[in-house]
């Protein structure tokens, strides 16, 4: 624990109900305030990851977003604020997460990750969260994460459906094994109630604090559905291929 960073008194009464955490304790909070996690997209679903690792007590947030706050945008995306229609998200997002955690360290990229910019935003983290609607940002993300060896949570939503899994390379498979290809029936805009995001978003939060702390399962290997319709929850294995381009 000597090369992690010492937790103030401040912080320890700010963490004091999850540092008894079984497990968890000092060192797990230490390992948060240890930690730096990029986030892509910080919307509906990377809106609420951010929000709760922030709550949560992670040191440092790598952000990137693109595009200015639309009216559509507010059913989900709890990190913004009605009168900041038409400014940019990310300084929004910015401006929520440093007033709930004025002691989070904050990369804000006003733009969205590409095949140009992977590579910079991946290697500053621990831990990636792909919270992107297009799967151009998947793929660049996933592909980046198996070059340089970063575990990737991976979250999604539909209508009143959520899907969460994490992948670690050479632990795991990849987004490549489970979708060879984007699927055809994927789009930019797609239908879902707010909560929907907002349950995956915490799910995806708490992935993260569990591969960065050690305390519990992380859904390795896993892939966890959730249809909030009938509040039905199960999870299916997710396989390496071994002809897979990137991680077989």
């Amino acid at each position: 624990m000597s090369d992690l960073p010492e937790l103030t008194e401040f912080e320890r009464e700010v963490y004091s109900w999850q540092t008894t955490v079984t497990g968890f304790g000092e060192q797990g909070q230490r390992r948060l305030k240890g930690a730096t996690v990029m986030i892509s997209r910080v919307g509906g679903l990377g809106g609420l990851v951010a929000y709760e690792l922030a709550a949560a007590g992670v040191g440092r947030l790598v952000l990137a977003h693109g595009g200015t706050l639309k009216p559509s945008d507010l059913n989900r995306q709890l990190l913004m604020r009605h009168d900041a229609l038409g400014q940019a998200r990310i300084g929004t997002a910015v401006e929520t997460l440093k007033a709930l955690n004025p002691r989070l360290e904050i990369v804000a990229v006003p733009e969205n990750v590409s095949e140009t910019n992977v590579d910079e935003l991946v290697g500053q983290a621990d831990v990636v969260v792909d919270c992107a609607p297009l799967f151009e940002e998947r793929y660049a993300m996933n592909d980046a994460c198996s070059r340089l060896t970063k575990p990737m949570v991976e979250c999604a939503m539909f209508e009143t459906e959520a899907h969460i899994t994490s992948f670690a390379p050479d632990k795991t498979g990849c987004l490549r094994c489970l979708y060879p290809e984007k699927p055809d029936d994927w789009t930019r805009r797609f239908p879902v109630i707010g909560a929907v995001s907002g349950t995956a978003g915490c799910i995806g939060a708490m992935e993260v604090i569990k591969i960065v702390t050690g305390v519990g399962q992380p859904l390795f290997g896993r892939l966890l559905h959730c249809d909030l319709r009938s509040m039905a929850f199960h999870s299916v294995v997710v396989k390496a291929r071994e002809n897979c381009p990137i991680c077989g």
